[in-house]
């Protein structure tokens, strides 16, 4: 089962479905702005596409400033608690498929899956 966290006013998580779509596959398409994920959801998510949380995050938003995220100080239970509260922090798209799990930026990073 293919899935996508997408966001629709994204473009680069638009360019992904078209991809998934292009190739045949019905992904299951997760808005994740409209049903976050949890702190343990965001946790196996990131780590099953090989990142660190804090690459996981978007620093580009506003929230991630007035929260104080850059301080290197922070633990990744502290980032991910901000990315469960605040699911707009989470970057996007995340793809799922039988081959892994990646962030598809740049977009054609979803080839490595496919």
């Amino acid at each position: 089962m293919t899935k996508i966290y997408h966001n629709p006013r994204c473009g680069t998580s638009r360019t992904v479905l078209q991809t998934l779509q292009d190739r045949g596959l019905q992904p299951e398409i997760i808005e994740y702005l409209k049903t976050p994920l949890s702190r343990d959801e965001l946790a196996s998510l990131i780590r099953d596409a090989g990142l660190t949380v804090r690459e996981a995050m978007r620093a580009k938003e506003s929230i991630y400033q007035e929260l104080g995220l850059a301080d290197a100080a922070l633990t990744d239970e502290q980032l991910l608690a901000a990315m469960a509260e605040h699911p707009i922090l989470m970057n996007r798209p995340f793809v799922c498929t039988g081959k892994g799990s990646r962030l598809c930026r740049p977009s054609a990073t979803v080839e490595e899956i496919l």
